[in-house]
């Protein structure tokens, strides 16, 4: 029978998830999809390593569907499993993705009741991701204790860089106290680098700009294979704007709203999830709607998205004292020319130029041959990065059954 180790990612309305089976040395992807709709009309999607569709169907089960939650999910993904390999593969981990590990967690990290409460602490940081991802945590605790979990962090990627680009002009003691520039998405970026030095290991050191554009955006400067600053900051909420998120915002604005009598509560719903793409255009948060739209305000919304880009790729190419590789990825970077085309249109005095047809074509380099700096789109690959993390980290502590000995070549976080 083989061991597997399952990939959970957790949000408020669903619960992604990768199947990885677990050989000597490496790792296999069997399955990945989701259960969507939770709380609503829960549905159960699967494809196999090949896009092939194994499960798209309405979940029923003995939960009325406003009470089939992330434990209701899990329960369904470990039935289907059983039944759709037919007992030949057996879960043995779980690894998370956890957005926020604060100071305490830079490595995938083995989850006891402990390691939650101090998760638990961080919620207020990331309160549209952290809460949901130890839903999930919980959720396998309460079906299957047995199983051990690892959480793998979003803000681990980003530790370890210069002092100077995580402070803000605040007291020190409040810095000291966490009050930093932490920066996410660190997954996607551990996992472009994996990438590179696979696929082209002549840039996976070099000076690199990646552009994680999705409904959360952010970009990163990489250097070495490491962060050395990135445009998210304390929260989930600063740098480039995003679907419904303001991005960068003057904190007087804050202020003021709290002297026209809005609450903490209201002010949150706004910067999370009424500003960004949708605030501006009142149309929508999915780019794709928005180049479609003839509304003025959704081509307003595009513009401030193209232009805050363009600005960011600037002062992270002056962070880095140079520029080798800008790469886009994630699911607007990964997929729409047009936003690629008008964010690389005026940054031809860095030496950044498309090739038309190599940028329709959306994969692997879009630039013309021998330019530096070259463009790419390689697509960020999260869920092998946080099941390496996993099974490096349950074999160093001998927890992964039949895998006692250290990992020797699953480490990709």
């Amino acid at each position: 029978m083989n061991n597997a180790v399952i990939v959970l990612n957790a949000g408020s309305s669903s619960l992604k998830f990768s199947i990885y089976q677990v050989d000597a040395e490496e790792l296999s992807l069997v399955a990945r999809g989701q259960v969507e709709g939770l709380g609503t009309s829960p549905r159960f999607k699967a494809k196999d390593r090949s896009g092939t569709t194994l499960a798209d169907a309405d979940v029923t089960g003995t939960s009325p569907p406003q009470r089939f939650g992330h434990q209701e999910a899990f329960a369904h993904l470990v039935t289907w499993t059983r039944d759709q390999y037919k007992g030949t593969m057996t879960p043995a981990a779980v690894g998370h993705r956890v957005a926020h590990g604060g100071l305490d967690f830079i490595e995938p990290t083995i989850i006891d009741g402990a390691v939650v409460e101090r998760l638990e602490k961080l919620i207020a940081l990331v309160p549209l991701h952290q809460p949901h991802n130890l839903a999930a945590v919980k959720a396998v605790t309460c079906l299957r204790a047995d199983l051990p979990q690892v959480a793998c962090f979003d803000t681990a990627f980003h530790r370890g860089r210069a002092q100077v680009t995580e402070r803000f002009g605040l007291p020190d003691d409040m810095f000291q106290r966490g009050l930093r520039r932490w920066g996410f998405h660190g997954l996607s970026y551990a996992s472009i680098v994996d990438e590179l030095k696979r696929t082209a290991p002549g840039l996976a050191m070099a000076r690199l700009i990646v552009a994680h554009l999705g409904s959360g955006a952010s970009m990163c400067a990489i250097r070495g294979g490491r962060s050395v600053d990135t445009t998210m900051s304390f929260s989930a909420l600063d740098g480039l704007p995003m679907g419904t998120r303001c991005g960068s915002l003057d904190a007087g604005v804050v202020l003021f709203l709290l002297q026209l009598g809005r609450t903490r509560e209201e002010i949150e719903t706004l910067l999370y999830k009424k500003s960004g793409l949708l605030g501006i255009s009142g149309v929508s948060n999915d780019v794709r709607a928005l180049l479609a739209s003839r509304d003025p305000l959704a081509a307003a919304a595009i513009d401030f998205f193209v232009y805050r880009a363009k600005r960011e790729i600037a002062s992270l190419t002056a962070a880095l004292g140079g520029l080798d590789a800008l790469i886009f990825t994630a699911g607007v970077g990964e997929n729409s020319a047009v936003i690629r085309s008008r964010i690389c249109k005026d940054l031809a005095w860095l030496g950044i130029v498309l090739d038309p047809a190599a940028n329709e074509r959306g994969h692997g380099c879009i630039s013309h041959a021998g330019q530096t700096p070259s463009v790419w789109v390689v697509p960020s690959d999260e869920e092998r990065v946080i099941a390496c993390g996993t099974v490096s980290a349950l074999r160093a502590a001998g927890k992964l059954p039949g895998c006692a000995e250290a990992a020797t070549g699953a480490s990709g976080a």
